[in-house]
This record gives C-alpha cells, sequence and structure tokens, in this order.
C-alpha cells in the first residue's frame, strides 16, 4: 500500500464514521422520544384503568419492560456513538499527521533531558518531536513504556528482530490496533495510577481479617426470610420487624470506616476497569504469530484470563458503587451489601493481587507496540534494516522522518569499518545539521526495531551518542563550555570502557572557545576518538580537520554540503559530496541581510 492509498483509507474511515455518527444521533433521539412517550402514556394508562387494578397493573408491567428495553438499548447506542467518535477523531488526527501536523499527539515534553546521551539533541521528546510523530498509545502507562523503548533502544540482535517481527505483524493487523486504540482512548480520564491503585487496595487489614464479618454477610441475609415465616407462624409479632432492621443497619455501619476506606480506592472505576477488561480481550482473543505477541498473550491467561477477572472486580466495584446511594437504605440491613462487596473485593486482591503489576505491564507493552505497528502501517515506503553482527552504518537514501517527503532530500552513508569518522564540512544552512540528525534518528529508529526512513540500511546495534547542542546551566553554574568538555569525557569513558558498537555523532567540536584553541582541541580530540577505535560522524566548519585524511586515510574521509551563489543568489541542493567544502556564506548572509555593508 502507498502513502496515498494510506491518506484515502483514513479519508474514507472519516467519513463513514461521520455518516455512523449521524445515524446513531438519529436513534438514540428516537429513544428519547419513545421513553418521554411511555412515561407520559403511564398517566393516561393510570386515569384510564384505575377501575380495573389487575388491567392496570399488567399495562403498567408492560409500560417499565419498553422503557427498561428502550434504556438498554439507548445505553448500547451511546456506546457506539462514542466509538464511533474516537475512530472520527483517529482518523481525524492521523490525517493531520500525514500533513505534518503532530500536534493531537502527547510528544513526552516531561522527558526531554539535556543529559541523555542522544534524545536532547536529536529532538525525540517535545513538540513536533520524532516522539510525537511516532506516539499514538492511548494509555498512560503506554506512553511510559513508548518512550523507555526511545529512551533506551535495544542492543542485542536476536531482541531487535523479535521487535521487528511483532511490529510488522502488527502493521498487518489495522482494524486489531485500531479498536484497541478506540477502546483505549476511554481511559483518558485515568491518572495513569491504575495498577497502583488496585494492588495498594491492601487486604492484609481489611474485613476479611475478621471471621465475624465473614459470617454476618452471609447470616444477616437469612433473618428477614425467617422473620417472615416465623411472623406468619404466628411466633413474632410484626412489629419486631422494625427492630430487626434497625439491628441490621447498625450493624452494616459498624465497618463503614475499612469499607470506605476500600469504596475510595475504588469509587467510580468500574467503567474504567471495565475498558481495561475489554482491552486485556482483544490481546486474549486476536491470533498472533510473532513470539514477543504470543509470549504477551501467555501472560494474560497464566492462572485465569485477565479480563475475566477484571470484569468481576468491575462488577464488584460496581455494586460497591450502589450501596453508597440512597439504596443503601434498603440493601445494607438485607444484606450488608457494602461490607459484602468490600469483602469481595479484598478476596479479589488476594486471589489475582500477584497478577496485577503483569497484566497492567502486558497492557502497556502492547500500547507501545501497537504505536509503533501503526507508525510502521502509516509508513509503507519505509524499510526494515539489515542488523550487522560488527560495528557498521551503511546506508542508502536516508531521510529524516520529520521533513515532509516532498522537500525531504536523501543522503548516503558509508561507516562499514573501524575506527572510522566522517569529517562533514559545508556552509551555513547547507545541511549538516539535519545530515547528522538524520543518521541519530534513523539510528534510533533501526535499534527500536522500526522501519527507518531510507532505501536500504545495515546497522550494528550498539549505543548512539551525541553531541550536537550543548547547554549551559544557571543553577549548576556551569559554562556552555564545561558542559560540553563534560558530555565528551562521557564519550571518551565510554570508548574506554571497551563499551561495543558506539556510534559518535558531534556537531562543531569544542564551540565555547577560541578558533585557534578550538582548532587544536579538536585536532586532538579527533587522533584520541581513532585511538581509541571509534566510529562516527564529525560536522565542523573549521576546514583544518579535512587535513586529518591525509594523515588517517583509512580512518578519516571528508565529505561536505555545498552552497552556490549565482547572480547574487544563494542555492543549496541538500546532497553529499567527497571532499572538503570550499564555498562559505556567512559574510553574503549577513550582507544580504543588511548586517554589513
Amino acid at each position: 500500500m502507498t502513502v496515498q492509498e494510506r491518506i484515502q483509507k483514513y479519508e474514507v474511515l472519516a467519513t463513514d464514521s461521520r455518516r455512523n455518527i449521524d445515524r446513531l444521533k438519529k436513534r438514540i433521539y428516537f429513544h428519547g422520544i419513545f421513553r418521554l412517550a411511555l412515561f407520559v402514556g403511564s398517566f393516561f394508562v393510570v386515569y384510564a384503568f384505575t377501575h380495573d387494578l389487575w388491567l392496570l397493573a399488567v399495562v403498567l408491567l408492560f409500560l417499565a419492560v419498553a422503557f427498561a428495553w428502550s434504556l438498554r438499548q439507548h445505553n448500547s447506542l451511546s456506546d457506539e456513538k462514542e466509538s464511533a467518535e474516537s475512530l472520527l477523531r483517529i482518523a481525524g488526527d492521523e490525517l493531520k499527521a500525514f500533513r505534518h501536523d503532530f500536534s493531537a499527539f502527547d510528544g513526552a515534553p516531561e522527558k526531554t533531558d539535556p543529559s541523555h546521551a542522544f534524545s536532547f539533541d536529536l529532538d525525540i521528546f517535545g513538540d513536533r518531536s520524532v516522539f510525537q510523530q511516532i506516539n499514538r498509545t492511548s494509555l498512560p502507562a503506554g506512553k511510559e513504556r513508548l518512550a523507555g523503548m526511545v529512551q533506551y533502544p535495544l542492543t542485542g540482535k536476536e531482541e531487535i528482530k523479535e521487535r521487528q517481527r511483532a511490529i510488522a505483524e502488527l502493521a498487518g493487523k489495522e482494524d486489531f490496533c485500531l479498536r484497541f486504540r478506540m477502546s483505549g482512548l476511554k481511559t483518558s480520564s485515568s491518572n495513569g495510577n491504575d495498577a497502583r491503585l488496585i494492588s495498594g487496595a491492601n487486604a492484609e487489614n481489611g474485613l476479611s481479617q475478621h471471621i465475624f464479618w465473614k459470617w454476618a454477610v452471609r447470616v444477616v441475609p437469612l433473618l428477614y426470610p425467617l422473620f417472615i415465616v416465623l411472623w406468619l407462624a404466628g411466633v413474632v409479632p410484626g412489629g419486631l420487624f422494625l427492630y430487626l432492621y434497625l439491628f441490621t443497619l447498625a450493624l452494616s455501619l459498624l465497618p463503614m470506616n475499612k469499607v470506605k476506606a476500600t469504596w475510595g480506592l475504588f469509587d467510580k472505576k468500574s467503567k474504567l476497569f471495565n475498558t481495561y477488561a475489554s482491552l486485556l480481550k482483544l490481546l486474549e482473543q486476536e491470533k498472533v504469530e510473532a513470539p514477543l505477541l504470543i509470549s504477551l498473550q501467555k501472560q494474560l491467561t497464566h492462572n485465569k484470563k485477565a479480563s475475566e477477572a477484571i470484569g468481576e472486580l468491575s462488577q464488584c466495584s460496581r455494586n460497591l458503587d450502589v450501596g453508597f446511594t440512597l439504596a443503601m437504605l434498603i440493601l445494607n440491613p438485607l444484606f450488608l451489601w457494602t461490607t459484602l462487596y468490600a469483602l469481595k473485593i479484598e478476596y479479589w486482591m488476594k486471589k489475582h493481587g500477584q497478577d496485577i503489576e503483569t497484566w497492567f505491564a502486558v497492557l502497556a507493552e502492547a500500547d507501545a507496540l501497537i504505536s509503533l505497528g501503526t507508525f510502521a502501517c502509516n509508513h509503507p515506503d519505509y524499510i526494515y534494516p539489515e542488523i550487522a553482527d560488527s560495528p557498521c552504518f551503511l546506508g542508502k537514501g536516508l531521510g529524516h522522518p520529520l521533513i515532509p517527503r516532498d522537500n525531504c532530500v536523501k543522503n548516503d552513508i558509508d561507516i562499514s569499518r573501524r575506527p572510522f569518522f566522517m569529517i562533514v564540512t559545508g556552509a551555513n544552512m547547507a545541511g549538516k545539521s539535519t545530515y547528522l540528525r538524520t543518521i541519530g534518528v534513523n539510528h534510533l529508529l533501526a535499534s527500536a526495531g522500526m522501519p527507518v526512513c531510507a532505501d536500504e540500511l545495515i546497522f550494528f546495534p550498539g549505543r548512539l551518542l551525541t553531541n550536537l547542542r550543548t547547554s549551559d546551566s544557571l543553577v549548576n553554574s556551569e559554562s556552555y563550555f564545561m558542559a560540553e568538555l563534560k558530555r565528551l569525557r562521557m564519550i571518551i569513558d565510554r570508548l574506554e570502557s571497551g563499551e561495543e558498537g558506539l556510534l559518535i555523532v558531534l556537531d562543531e567540536i569544542l564551540k565555547g572557545t577560541n578558533s585557534e584553541d578550538k582548532q587544536r582541541g579538536s585536532l586532538a580530540l579527533m587522533k584520541r576518538l581513532i585511538g581509541l577505535g571509534g566510529n562516527g560522524i564529525i560536522a565542523t566548519h573549521d576546514l583544518a580537520l579535512g587535513d586529518l585524511e591525509n594523515a588517517y586515510p583509512q580512518e578519516i574521509k571528508n565529505w561536505h554540503f555545498d552552497a552556490v551563489i549565482q547572480e547574487d543568489v544563494l542555492t543549496f541542493d541538500y546532497k553529499i559530496r567527497e571532499g572538503v567544502a570550499r564555498n562559505m556564506n556567512a559574510s553574503f548572509l549577513m550582507r544580504k541581510m543588511g548586517i554589513t555593508e
């Protein structure tokens, strides 16, 4: 499927969803009018059949059944409408994304970390970031897991292959991914701590530790049938009912502090738990072949199906909510209702408490993988890279995912031996920094198991280290130059430790010092990196670094981006070429902008 066909599919999906929403609105409106007619009609029925109480009872029963049926239909149609609206939202957001508007998706700006090995330099998090382009997660825990996949990419060949297979399979299961995302959107009100919330319902100090309450919830419901039998038999007077009611009501209030502690954790969360149950059921029932996906499914069916267990918790939570309405004046004295369902929740915790973290971790993993599968599905022109057994990064036609396809100029790269560094020179705005980020982002995508923006790519799953955008710190009284030195020290330390497969990407070494000192330091650093067996790319305006190729012909190769000035017009083609750049443009640009004469 081509990119244009993907766009057309979302357009059809959006159109169909709008039609479905309009149809459902009409049916919901009809049922609202129908119930109103039943309600108003009931008054006429009472007036018309007052003389025949049996007939009145039958007609009112029929009206009540019709009203209940219509209400049930209304609720079902409302759920359908909510799903259709979610589908319309998904389709609309995806169509915006194809226009490179990712504002509908969370870029996780809170994950921005200047000290991270590469994420700050490569614009991985924040607005208009790589993560915002990738992120389609519905669950807070899924977003956290996806961020972890990006922050800490895989380094094992087999692990990457397993994830590639899972992502490729999910990319082919678009309907399943859409159903999961639609259900997941219903959890948007969740605070993201639902796994901890459930596991925090400690049963060890609850009602289940007291044998009295275990027997009370069984005995009290029997007292009223027993009273009725004794009353009908003439053994006890009917007036004793009031004392029995007051006694059982008072009894139901005794454990209320512990009951409220449980209710406080689960208050009005039954619908949320139902959504989790439906997500788990989707995962349990989907037929999958990738080993990673099969492994996730097995974790959901170890003792009992996770969806059924969470469904039971949802039902208990709903019934406990009912016990704190006006119905408590009837349910609590008759059944010790709130005590009964607080106990049921505690029993549930004892039985399934150890599985909760696993189930929610599986949901988070699946949510993240579905996000990656959606990314792969929406980028049919991307390819899954080949994984090498020794350090290399060899690619053709690499582009940056954040650059619109029509504007994206693709370039090649060849780092196929060790030690080896590309030195990239070029004029301002000619494409050096974009090229470095293109390499870094595609290395990250490849290491995360995702398809990459390239025609071909062979890579070694090592670690990515960058220094493109060092920042100073007023809080730590740290200068820009010292921050850069610390960054370079970290790179040297990791090379000295013997860490395998590091890919080093540097932009303008020692930007924080004067030109002469910078040149000496840059040359010394390059020699040190080569001596430690490093691999990578360095972009610079310092043409003197180009002379290193003569001293290290096997370890260093010069490349450049050109700027062309013709008839007082500056143009770029953004294509990388061999050799050292000769055309610079700073003075030209200053003159064109009126800064200099």
